[in-house]
């Protein structure tokens, strides 16, 4: 009952600058249009490699607050062509989020034939530059690794193309945002300071592709294997693994339920794909979208349980919470009723696989009581099993190969970070957008603002030190960057129309000069049509440090 070794592609064997390669690129947030986003950032170990900030998407109807709300990961502001924020339909000029929950991206994922909830990632990888085929079977990993890249609400902007991609890693230096770089990522660095050196290491010669990136950050995700669970060192002999508890839970778990069915050992996935009527179907087709068959009308891939006991997202929906949650759902009756916080959409339940093929039992029949007849504690043991013996502790204290450097959308403080008072209070009045780190290099440093009048004239005023706390302009505008050490002004003609519907974007280009690291730079948005003598209203300050 051990896993397997990890199939490898014969086209993609693994190397070791490969492998350092592909994890320098997962956690390079350089690697999305705005420096803000890195793969790993929806994906960390320590959350059992998915993502713990948790964000709504409003589902099919587009209203916030309804039935149809999934839980998806905040990606990036919706930028058009030129990089530029423009307000989406759905999110406006704040962080875009996926309909769907973040999988784990080592739930087993070295071994699936298809990837995402809906299979749409193929064992065949195509070169997304050529078409041409570079894996022919066993692929799914570097199918996956390449869409986040260019999608226009996790890592890119509209129209983001690969030439784009690729020219933007010529010209950075790796890891650049990054802090508490691991030893075998800094290693690699300090040997091959430039991209095109990492890739010659890897593959020969300095050419970057697409292909070569999903390569790469395939053959890293293959080294990922969570084997060292307790339950796998119980079953290498080590008979003190797993508690009492733990041990009594999987007995119960194997024996007296039929979770295994799916949740299939050791991976504890059978890389299928099941409707559990978690939301009618016509919501979110799933698999459907992906074949064509109406047969997997809102199917989804079983997800892998090992390490779930880290994760607080589960299922697709992403508002199952923990494994006792996702019991809580099993046990649920059928809509319209409701039990313990959940119910089943049962109109396209495929129910749970039996030994017959192609035959289902109800997912009704699903009954997890919280005690036996006896009294017995029934849930418990198996919510410790499942929580706790199928956790790699590895993952859990992101050590190695599970671990990673500190990326600067986790800097604390914030950077940059917002401070001073705008005018309106919270909600109200000019909002900036201060997203973009202030890196050394970076073609398309942004300034945006938002929540200000349409067609209204704004300024952008840039200095290097703040102003002191509580200044004013006459008529009691705040100021929150010294008007005596300003070092860029722009004026721009606002976007929109409505009240509070004017925004703008400034992008400046900033110098690939290493003395500009650790310089702060302050910035405010002053925008016309607001009370008092000068008719101005401001947004709050935003602080950077170069890096």
């Amino acid at each position: 009952m051990t896993l397997p070794p990890v199939p490898v592609p014969n086209e993609n064997p693994i190397t070791e600058e490969k492998r350092v390669l592909g994890k320098i690129l997962f956690w390079d947030e350089q690697l999305s249009s705005d420096n803000t986003m890195s793969c790993g950032t929806c994906h960390l170990p320590g959350s059992g490699g998915a993502d713990p900030r948790l964000a709504t998407h409003p589902g099919p109807d587009a209203i916030f607050g309804t039935p149809d709300d999934t839980i998806g990961s905040p990606g990036v502001i919706r930028s058009d062509e030129g990089n530029a924020y423009i307000p989406d339909g759905v999110f406006g000029l704040q962080r875009q989020v996926t309909s769907r929950s973040a999988p784990s991206y080592f739930g087993m994922t070295q071994y699936a034939p298809e990837l995402f909830w809906d299979g749409r990632a193929s064992g065949t990888f195509v070169d997304p530059e050529t078409g041409s085929v570079s894996v022919a079977a066993g692929g799914a990993l570097e199918s996956q690794a390449v869409g986040p890249i260019l999608s226009a609400a996790e890592m890119g902007h509209d129209g983001r193309s690969w030439d784009e991609v690729i020219q933007k890693l010529r010209d950075v230096t790796p890891l650049r945002l990054a802090s508490d770089i691991p030893p075998d990522m800094a290693t690699a660095v300090a040997s091959s300071p430039d991209y095109e050196g990492l890739f010659a290491a890897a593959f020969g010669d300095p050419d970057i592709s697409a292909e070569r990136i999903g390569l790469a950050i395939a053959t890293y995700e293959r080294t990922l294997v969570p084997d060292q669970t307790p339950f796998d060192l119980f079953l290498a002999g080590d008979q003190t693994a797993m508690t009492p508890g733990q041990l009594d839970g999987w007995v119960k778990l194997r024996d007296n339920t039929q979770c295994l069915a799916c949740h299939t050992p050791p991976m504890f996935t059978d890389q299928q794909f099941h409707n559990l009527g978690l939301r009618p179907a016509v919501e979110d087709p799933g698999r459907m979208n992906v074949t064509g068959n109406p047969a997997d009308f809102g199917r989804f891939k079983t997800p892998s349980l090992r390490n779930v006991g880290l994760r607080d997202a589960l299922t697709h929906v992403g508002w199952v919470t923990d494994v006792k949650d996702a019991i809580d759902f099993y046990n649920a009756p059928a809509f319209p009723a409701f039990a313990l916080g959940h119910t089943q959409f049962t109109a396209n339940q495929t129910g749970i696989p039996t030994q017959n093929p192609g035959v289902f039992a109800p997912l009704g029949s699903i009954n997890l009581p919280v005690t036996l007849p006896n009294g017995q504690p029934f849930q418990a043991p198996i919510i410790d099993f499942l929580t706790n013996a199928l956790t790699d502790p590895r993952v859990a204290a992101e050590t190695f190969p599970f671990d990673r450097p500190t990326l600067h959308s986790q800097s604390t403080p914030p950077d940059p970070r917002l401070y001073g008072p705008g005018t309106g209070g919270p909600g109200n009045g000019p909002r900036m957008i201060a997203r973009t780190p202030l890196t050394i290099g970076n073609p398309d440093f942004k300034f945006g603002l938002s929540r200000a009048p349409g067609g209204a004239l704004a300024w952008l005023v840039v200095s290097t030190l703040p102003a002191i706390p509580g200044s004013q302009l006459p008529g009691g505008t705040p100021v929150n960057v010294s008007l005596a050490d300003v070092i860029h002004v722009a004026a721009v003609l606002l976007d929109g129309a409505g009240p509070q519907a004017g925004h703008t974007t400034v992008q400046l280009a900033v110098a690939n000069d290493p003395g500009l690291v650790g310089v702060e730079l302050f910035g405010q948005w002053f925008v016309s049509g607001g009370p008092g003598p000068l008719a101005l209203m401001a947004s709050r300050g935003a602080h950077w440090t170069g890096n």
